[in-house]
């Protein structure tokens, strides 16, 4: 009761009071970003992976070299996996487009249409024309919205493909030319897909690429990406001749690069918390200071140094949960509507935050997650805590005669 009533303002500590409820706000602010940083960096972390898996694939399965003869009994036997949706063999090289006077060296990959639309996303994110225009005769390629800008080409226009694979002549190494007609173009949100694939025909990659009737690799669907390392260790087996990489080994720079991202702003944004704590400490250090005269003739009435040092834990605990509820109802509302408030600033302050030629994604995405929450909550709750102790402690040890020997 005591130490809930030294938290109202009263005749002679209200400035006390004016720093409690500073600290208070501070408490809720931090845990309120904490909260909001962390769903951003799982939106950011989900939606990375969700548009590497529409690009690239859970998992790879390839042969030494990479290259691989059999494919079909390779993809076969894939299917034959419960967990294994889908198999699609490709062909994956690096080549120069050239069209116009603009050259941009871009990944090729040699695609069998429909078996692409099992294992990929490009249909469902075509801004021109359709995937299964690549056909063998038409000699067509789908470009990234992006790599078709920069090249300056249209559906309809024609493009250079330039393989790195040469014909020996006695003029010397003459590099592998075709000219193909752009048939479609991709936009999936991934910049580096966007900026940088071709998709052509199997057949044609074959060709041009001189690897006859081998692939590198076949491509697989799971039904979960999370057990692709599972899945991959099980098809691979004994075999020697298959070798067998997930989707977290194609781009594991990026992916780790995300998760010490979010440890660490984790760390930062803990430190405001425990900054606003550090009011509550001096909150109570005053507030012990002021009543002095209070504590001595609790004393002198028979309260306990326990009983004094609760009542000032009592009043700093109630800051900490007050600030700490705050803040997790503001974070909370927030991380869940950030796709609608970001915007929303962005238009009325003619501002990008997150210009697509520079982020690889162009959207601020948030995944509220119950387990950072509660997290954030208890650590708050605990620093707050923690901060009662000195004061509470201090207050405990006042001596009641040189308290009153003034009063």
């Amino acid at each position: 009761m005591v130490g809930l009533r030294y938290t109202r303002a009263k005749r002679r500590n209200r400035f006390i009071s004016f720093i409690s409820l500073i600290s208070m706000v501070g408490i809720a602010l931090g845990v309120a970003v904490l909260i909001v940083v962390l769903s951003v960096m799982n939106g950011f972390q989900t939606e990375v992976r969700t548009r590497i898996l529409g690009v690239a694939s859970h998992l790879v399965l390839t042969g030494a070299g990479g290259a691989l003869a059999d494919w079909q009994s390779v993809a076969r036997s894939a299917v034959e996996q419960p967990r294994v949706v889908a198999a699609a063999p490709f062909v994956e090289a690096q080549g120069l487009l050239s069209a116009e006077g603009t050259a941009r060296g871009v990944l090729v990959r040699g695609v069998l249409p429909q078996d692409e639309d099992r294992v990929a996303d490009f249909s469902q994110n075509m801004v021109t024309g359709r995937v299964d225009a690549l056909q063998p005769g038409a000699f067509g390629i789908v470009l990234g919205a992006d790599l078709a800008r920069a090249l300056r080409v249209l559906p309809g226009d024609k493009v250079a493909l330039i393989a790195p694979q040469g014909i020996v002549t006695p003029a010397g190494l003459v590099p592998r030319l075709k000219q193909f007609t752009v048939v479609g173009t991709f936009d999936v949100g991934f910049n580096e897909a966007d900026a940088g694939l071709a998709l052509i025909h199997l057949a044609y990659a074959q060709r041009l690429y001189q690897m006859g009737d081998k692939v590198s690799g076949v491509r697989l669907k799971l039904r979960d990406p999370f057990e692709a390392r599972a899945v991959g260790r099980e098809l691979v087996g004994e075999r020697t001749d298959l070798i067998g990489y997930d989707w977290s080994r194609s781009h594991p720079n990026l992916f780790r690069a995300v998760q010490i991202e979010k440890r660490m702003m984790f760390i930062i944004l803990t430190l405001i918390v425990a900054v606003a704590t550090f009011n509550v400490v001096s909150t109570l250090v005053m507030l012990v200071t002021d009543k002095q005269a209070d504590i001595a003739i609790l004393r002198t009435l028979g309260a306990a140094p326990r009983s004094i040092m609760q009542i000032f834990m009592v009043q700093g605990s109630v800051i900490g949960v007050l600030g700490t509820v705050l803040g997790v109802i503001g974070g909370v509302l927030l991380a869940l509507n950030v796709e609608t408030v970001v915007p929303a600033i962005e238009h009325a302050f003619s501002i990008q935050f997150m210009p697509k030629d520079v982020y690889m994604i162009p959207d601020l995405p948030s995944e509220l997650q119950g387990a950072d929450v509660l997290a954030i909550a208890l650590i708050s709750l605990a620093l707050a805590f923690l901060a009662t102790v000195y004061p509470s402690w201090r207050a405990s040890k006042v001596n009641p005669a040189e308290a009153l020997r003034y009063e």
